[in-house]
């Protein structure tokens, strides 16, 4: 059986976004990449990478897509979907999100299945998932 890697890139909407995407690459060590400016300080795309691993990002807004997303303070901080990241290092990632603010949800541990990695939330609610499993090796 012959498997097709897809690019997967996901999305996430912030209120502040420009803050967001200061904080994202401080405290996980992501690097902008583009960032599209929309109106009245909001952030009309923006895409920001990791590794060879990327995420796109931009400020809430009404519309077509909007409609479709609620916020992290909207649900009472539960979220439907999160974000995995492979990082070389859970340990040194961990410290650096955790000095940047994080908010750890599960501390750094090691897996059942493998690797070691830890649970967060960033500075808007999102849940973050950052661990040495690499499900691809």
């Amino acid at each position: 059986m012959t498997v097709n890697k897809a690019n997967i890139v996901p999305a996430l909407r912030y209120r502040n976004a420009p803050k967001a995407i200061e904080w994202l690459c401080e405290a996980f060590g992501f690097e902008q990449h583009v960032v599209i400016p929309g109106e009245n300080g909001a952030i009309a795309h923006a895409q920001l990478i990791l590794g060879n691993g990327m995420i796109m990002l931009g400020s809430v807004a009404p519309g077509e897509y909007g409609k479709l997303t609620k916020q992290p303070d909207e649900t009472g901080g539960a979220v439907t979907q999160s974000v995995y990241v492979v990082v070389p290092d859970a340990d040194a990632h961990y410290q650096r999100a955790k000095a940047a603010g994080a908010e750890m949800a599960i501390d750094i541990k090691n897996e059942d299945y493998g690797g070691r990695g830890y649970t967060c939330r960033d500075l808007e609610g999102h849940i973050w998932t950052f661990g040495t499993y690499d499900p691809w090796a």
